[in-house]
């Protein structure tokens, strides 16, 4: 995943607000009874009454809750250590009880599977109203207790939940429906008030001191980004079909209208009856995976009463260290085996990037015949290579479901009404309520200290300083800057070399967000090597943005590399003379291109293209020309002339995006992608000089195999009809620089070989850790494996053999006619959480041309952001 797109998913997938400072407790405990716990360590927040004169008897209530979740902590046992008196928490971790006097100077919190912590109490206190966070403890648990006929008990109990699961899994009831509250957060963690004070650039954020009283000073943080949203979503399993109505939103610290609809549920689901859990870009696998067993340790730790139902308690950690895992426990309900809650942290042994730690709770009411998800968290630290000291992010986001019906006719209406196409369908007023309107209709009210939040949110961005903070990062990102209606940039393009131009100066500008449904470009560039200016202009209208329709012209008068694939290194770049390949010879053309496209896509996946476009192409050696080309009357010429209208058909099923203003950024999609690109050259037309007809065609896919990691596959064929030089027909796509292509073949190089009927293959698996989680220093490090593969089979017909290979020996093309191109790869990515390198083997053909020198062998290396 690219850098840009992992940290958006980032901000919308999380929030949170960070811990206050903690004290633990190094008293031994046991692992027997609920009077003797396997706790845990903790954060308070203390708040006391005290009295001047003196009173009798003594109140001590608060809540008990996880540290890194915030929720309560069922059953959690608050009492005095030496003394037979105190009391137990309830179902959302409240708790109360009064004595005469008190029997000693402390009071000791416990909760299975939490570290004990001990608070201290004073007899001039009469009232105490404790909130207690209790950090999870380490897993110390004792031997796992075998009975006598061999069968542990947990796994008994679990061999039971997991025949179960085809009966309490929510996605097998014929439908449902409810509303979904949802709120996310993102903040800035880890500053402290002397960070602030002594930082330039946060110095004038540290009136935040001021307004977060239950922030301790050691734990403060900088609110980003917060929202709220309201929604309706219905479900129905035959026929699968899903839709929310996005009723209502806040977005605080965001400007994007269109990033409201991913702020439902329907994006943000997790499933613990599935057998894999996502989270981020990595599947882990649920505590109650079919494979549980072969992957979980399970000890069953206690018994309570929920609902008037019987539930137990069961803690369960990973059998091996590395392994996409969770640790944490869960309530069963001893009859129906449904999960009534459940707990959980990603393993610190985990191999994932950025990350500090993972939390996610979900807590489940009887509805109907079921048990149903009413609440749920995700919760995630992130930090800056596993540092404890520099500042990270948190993010929270928790949703409460309400209003909850199963199998009820009103959901199918709904779904099968023909007046919603869209699975995601937000209201045009739904960032228009107002304050008043969100107290009465948010389901859960804001805290004291959310509502200040609310306010700090509007206070930062309203700041001078924060504009001009997000238009350096903004800047920096994507090298572009809005200054009033224009655009200046992108930057890395005022500067590159190659040897036609000698020392290339670009400057470019477009039009700025400002102008709404529009966006416009323009460049001129100039060598000092030739002394030729060059230039070009593109505009894109969005003519409707749901489903997307578009028209894009684009004309440029310019150097080139002159290749038809994507994702290359391209020449006109700062970096590009820093990666490229030594002694591969420059393979350049000056081209005039003249090109109009209109998009137009459907509700249901299906998109096509329409295309004109007129080429002139004017090579420079060592590329031929002469020998090759023909004008419009069939004479020699120095140039390639061609004009083609064309369609391209794309069916992308269930394809999802985050929109920009202008561009959009496609999200993952577990479905393949079909594309095929029919073209038709005319003769004649604007002077060209050929007639032809070309087909492309390829299949893609991201398929999530665990727990054998990710595979990728491209799937390509091509024919193409006619007499044509070289430019015309397919230069399959080499590599000659030092940095990765994915979509290129790394020892092949540009116009090595040609092909008018190809079909190939391209193939990447990414294991995870593999090998390296077995290694005990080198595990630490989370290095990752991975294989690549790439193929591709082509011939070229006997007129364009005769055409482009017999070329008085100017430049050396090749056929892969009877000789299929095959390389095959591995290397190690993740390397401090963002390089990768790759080592790469060319199999066949054998590399003849003199640019080639014989190589069989490469190492490319390349940078990546993943999780």
């Amino acid at each position: 995943m690219v850098l840009n797109k992992a940290l958006l998913l980032l901000l919308l997938l999380c929030i949170g607000l960070p811990s206050t400072g903690q004290t633990t407790d190094t008293a031994r405990h046991t692992d027997t009874a609920r009077a003797a716990i396997n706790p845990v360590s903790v954060a308070d927040t203390l708040h006391r009454d005290t009295v001047a004169a003196p009173r009798r008897g003594y109140t001590i209530s608060g809540k008990i809750a996880d540290m890194n979740t915030s929720e309560g902590l069922p059953f959690a046992i608050v009492f005095f250590p030496h003394a037979n008196m105190g009391t137990t928490a309830d179902m959302d971790g409240r708790f109360s009880f009064a004595v005469d006097s008190l029997p000693e100077d402390s009071v000791k919190i416990q909760a299975m599977g939490y570290k004990p912590v001990s608070m201290a109490l004073k007899k001039d206190v009469f009232e105490y109203n404790l909130a207690i966070e209790l950090e999870r403890a380490s897993n110390t648990l004792n031997e796992v207790v075998i009975k006598a006929d061999g069968e542990d008990p947990g796994v008994i109990l679990m061999r039971k939940i997991i025949a179960h699961k085809p009966q309490n899994d929510p996605d097998r009831l014929d439908n449902y429906s409810y509303e979904a509250y949802n709120r996310l957060e993102a903040d800035l963690q880890r500053l402290s008030r002397a960070q602030f004070q002594k930082a330039p650039l946060l110095r004038s954020y540290s009136f935040i001191f001021d307004n977060l009283d239950t922030v301790s000073e050691a734990q403060p943080y900088l609110p980003l980004y917060l929202t709220e949203t309201l929604s309706d979503f219905y479900f129905s399993r035959k026929p699968k079909k899903q839709r929310e109505f996005i009723k209502a939103s806040i977005v605080k610290g965001v400007n994007n209208e269109n990033i409201v609809k991913y702020l439902g549920t329907l994006y943000q689901n997790i499933n613990i009856y599935k057998n894999y859990i996502p989270v981020f870009d990595k599947k882990f696998v649920s505590p109650i995976s079919n494979d549980a067993i072969f992957y979980y340790r399970f000890k069953i730790k206690d018994t309570q009463t929920v609902y008037n139902h019987r539930v137990i308690l069961v803690h369960f950690w990973p059998k091996r260290a590395g392994e996409s895992c969770f640790e944490g426990d869960f309530y069963v309900v001893d009859t129906s085996y449904a999960i009534q809650r459940i707990s959980m942290d990603i393993s610190k042994l985990a191999n994932i990037n950025w990350v500090d730690k993972i939390s996610l709770y979900q807590e489940y009411a009887p509805a109907d015949s079921t048990w149903f998800c009413i609440k749920d968290k995700f919760i995630a630290n992130f930090t800056i290579y596993d540092s404890k000291k520099l500042p990270g992010f948190i993010g929270r986001k928790t949703t409460t479901y309400h209003q909850i019906k199963v199998n009820d006719t009103s959901v199918t209406k709904v779904l099968v009404n023909p007046e919603w196409k869209e699975e995601i369908i937000k209201s045009d007023s739904a960032r228009l309520m107002t304050d008043e309107w969100w107290l009465h209709n948010r389901p859960d009210s804001l805290s004291k200290n959310e509502k200040a939040i609310y306010k700090m949110v509007d206070t930062i961005n309203s700041m001078p300083i924060t504009t001009i903070y997000k238009n350096t990062i903004n800047f920096l990102a994507s090298g572009v800057r809005d200054i009033g209606w224009l655009q200046l940039g992108p930057y890395y393009y005022l500067y590159s070399i190659n040897p036609v131009e000698g020392n290339r100066f670009r400057l470019s500008l477009g039009t700025s967000r400002k102008l709404k449904d529009a966006h416009f470009d323009a460049f001129i560039a100039y060598g000092d090597r030739d002394r030729r200016f060059k230039y070009g202009a593109s505009g894109m209208w969005i003519l409707n943005r749901s489903p997307r329709m578009t028209i894009y012209a684009y004309y440029a008068h310019d150097v080139n590399q002159s290749t038809n694939y994507y994702g290359q290194v391209g020449s006109d770049n700062i970096f590009s003379t820093l990666f490229r390949k030594s002694g591969v010879p420059w393979k350049l053309a000056f081209s005039d291109d003249e090109r109009v496209q209109f998009y137009k896509e459907y509700y249901n996946g299906f998109s096509h293209r329409l295309i004109l476009q007129h080429r002139v192409y004017t090579p420079y050696r060592p590329l031929p020309s002469a020998a090759i080309f023909r004008d419009v009357d069939g004479k020699p010429s120095g140039s390639v002339i061609s004009s083609e209208a064309g369609i391209e058909f794309r069916y992308a099923y269930k394809e999802k995006y985050l929109e920009g203003q202008y561009r959009r950024l496609r999200l993952a999609n577990k479905w393949p992608i079909f594309n095929l690109e029919v073209m038709k050259g005319f003769k004649g037309v604007l002077n060209s000089g050929y007639e032809y007809t070309k087909l492309r065609f390829s299949i893609s896919e991201s398929i999530n195999i665990p727990p054998l990691g990710h595979l990728y596959y491209y799937l390509f064929a091509g024919r193409y009809y006619g007499n044509l030089p070289y430019p015309l027909l397919e230069i399959h796509p080499g590599n000659e620089y030092y940095y990765y292509n994915k979509n290129s073949f790394q020892m092949m190089n540009n116009y090595e070989f040609l092909s008018d009927k190809y079909c190939g293959f391209n193939i990447e698996h990414n294991i995870g850790g593999g090998i390296f989680n077995r290694i005990p220093v080198i595990k630490k490090l989370k290095f990752r494996q991975f294989w690549t593969a790439k193929g591709v089979v082509g011939s070229l017909s006997w007129k364009n053999q005769k055409l482009n290979l017999d070329n008085s020996g100017e430049y050396l093309f090749r056929t892969l006619r009877g000789d299929p191109y095959l390389e095959l790869g591995t290397g190690v990515s993740n390397i401090f959480h963002i390089f990768r390198i790759d080592f790469v083997w060319r199999v066949t053909p054998k590399p003849i041309s003199e640019e080639a020198k014989s190589k069989y062998f490469g190492i490319f290396g390349s940078a990546n952001f993943e999780f």
